[in-house]
């Protein structure tokens, strides 16, 4: 069978594999799939639901088999019924972004964000983080008014004033940061590990061992690869948005990889606790249309595999 894999920039990992050539090897009939070439979904009102993309695609013909997000997507499909199961995570993400300000706006707590514009790329981490950090301080997420941003152009949002508070991201907030002197609300340490994460459709799972054997495996040697090569994975993303019009830094694309963890590990009792938690804080406020029960997404061999062969050169 033709394996599709889904893949964009904001999946560290998957994207450097589809680069690097590091799967063809242990999977000779492997189709990548742009997750920015695929028709979008209706895009969510951030005040009262989730986008849905990732585990539509995952599920809907013409998709794709297996995909890499941040933390926020599987409960997502999880919470929309989806029959998805977890296959990975990383290590903690904890200085990959943070809630920041304008230093010049006032506010300085996040109880100061009550009735604030909140920028967001909606659906991601970045929602729990939000979600997470009103909850600590007793608020509720109809105690904001959360905007829907792109990843990379939430930071000049802030900058020109049509936000007053944004979830950003390295290497955007690097940007941000080079321009103005920026207030941090919180950070992602002491909320959550927001680590990368992998899942598929529990048929797939069962159905397809060896391919998704094989995906684990070369995913595991490309992370290894990125952290021997930090500049030259690094280079992928520059040329990616170049080729798509754009520009990008690679010396703060380099920095942002040499901050983050790669090495794909098993799912961890404490990992799930957090998905749990989110899931009932996402659900409570309205976001999800169900609760949900994430250790229900765990097959106990995939586990086992995948510390089995983890590369110890990959963490």
């Amino acid at each position: 069978m033709t394996v599709r894999i889904g893949y964009f920039p904001n999946n560290n990992s998957l994207f450097v594999l589809r680069h690097n050539g590091l799967l063809e090897p242990h999977l000779r009939d492997v189709e990548w799939v742009d997750l920015r070439d695929l028709p979008a979904p209706p895009r969510a009102d951030p005040r009262t639901g989730l986008p849905t993309l990732h585990s539509d695609w995952l599920f809907d013909d013409g998709g794709y088999d297996f995909i890499g997000t941040g933390f926020t997507p599987p409960i997502t499909g999880l919470g929309q019924g989806r029959d998805l199961v977890y296959v990975g995570i990383s290590g903690p993400r904890v200085e990959n972004g943070r809630l920041v300000s304008l230093a010049s706006s006032g506010i300085h707590t996040v109880a100061d964000l009550r009735g604030k514009r909140v920028g967001i790329a909606h659906g991601s981490w970045q929602t729990t983080l939000a979600l997470l950090a009103l909850d600590r301080e007793g608020l509720r997420w109809s105690d904001i008014v959360p905007v829907d941003t792109d990843v990379n152009d939430g930071g000049a949002a802030l900058l020109r004033g049509e936000l007053d508070a944004w979830v950003g991201a390295y290497p955007a907030l690097a940007e941000v940061e080079a321009t103005a002197q920026v207030h941090t609300l919180v950070d992602t340490e002491g909320l959550f590990s927001h680590p990368s994460l992998w899942f598929v459709r529990r048929e797939f799972a069962e159905n397809h061992r060896p391919e998704l054997e094989a995906i684990i495996t070369a995913l595991q040697e490309s992370d290894a690869w990125i952290v021997a090569n930090p500049r030259e994975a690094a280079r992928f993303f520059v040329d990616d948005a170049e080729r798509r019009g754009g520009t990008a830094d690679l010396d703060r694309w380099e920095a942002a990889l040499r901050g983050r963890p790669f090495g794909a590990g098993s799912v961890t009792d404490e990992f799930l606790d957090e998905q749990q938690r989110s899931a009932d804080l996402l659900y409570t406020n309205g976001l999800l249309p169900r609760t949900v029960q994430v250790r229900d997404a765990v097959l106990p061999w995939i586990g086992e595999f995948v510390d089995a062969h983890r590369s110890v050169s990959a963490v």
